[in-house]
């Protein structure tokens, strides 16, 4: 990819219960600026702004909640059950949320941005970072790992997980590959390692974009 000015851009990624989230916080807490891609899907599709309009148009009342508000996992629900369902939801909330992430990103202000991205190969947005970095866990623990976290059923996950790339797949086209079998400890300690690396590069960049 061609090099622009600002931060070391890096985006993360993972399957469904990889342990992404994990993953961003503590890059975070090692001093990164960090952005998730569902945390500006929820932003952009709450009541009266222009994602939650779009697909309550698309979609009906039917996918709200009593107060008004989306009703994420009936969407989900949904939308998982269906293809072409599923890909009228993309239509509408990609397009928003990929220009409110460039915009994010290239006003962060840090040598280095960590982007939890969990579509990222499936929706072909590698070229927009510097790297890329799979979390990566074996698909029973994350099958635990997101019945447990939100509830759903073994089934439920299983549709969310088809949806997406095979974990295999990921890690052949990402640069980096971090193992998340352990505790959260050690899972704290390669992201230490990694981010000691990214200041590096990043401070780098800055100094050759003077």
């Amino acid at each position: 990819m061609t090099r622009r000015r600002g931060p070391l851009r890096v985006a993360l990624t993972g399957g469904i219960g990889s342990g992404k989230s994990a993953a961003l916080a503590a890059f975070a807490a090692e001093g990164a600026a960090t952005l998730s891609a569902d945390a500006v899907v929820h932003e952009l599709s709450a009541p009266g702004k222009p994602a939650y309009r779009a697909i309550v148009k698309a979609f009906g009342s039917g996918v709200l909640a009593t107060d008004g508000a989306l009703d994420r996992a009936g969407l989900g629900e949904k939308v998982f059950r269906s293809a072409s369902m599923l890909r009228k939801l993309e239509r509408i909330v990609h397009p928003l949320v990929r220009r409110e992430m460039r915009r994010r990103v290239s006003a962060a202000r840090r040598p280095v941005v960590v982007v939890d991205v969990p579509l990222l190969f499936e929706n072909g947005l590698e070229t927009e970072y510097d790297l890329t970095l799979v979390v990566s866990a074996p698909r029973p623990l994350r099958l635990k790992r997101v019945m447990r976290r939100d509830g759903l059923s073994k089934a439920s996950v299983e549709r969310r997980m088809r949806a997406q790339l095979p974990p295999g797949e990921k890690e052949k086209r990402a640069d980096i590959v971090l193992r998340n079998t352990g505790s959260l400890t050690s899972l704290r300690r390669s992201v230490r390692e990694y981010q000691l690396a990214f200041d590096l590069i990043g401070h780098s960049l800055r100094r050759s974009t003077r």
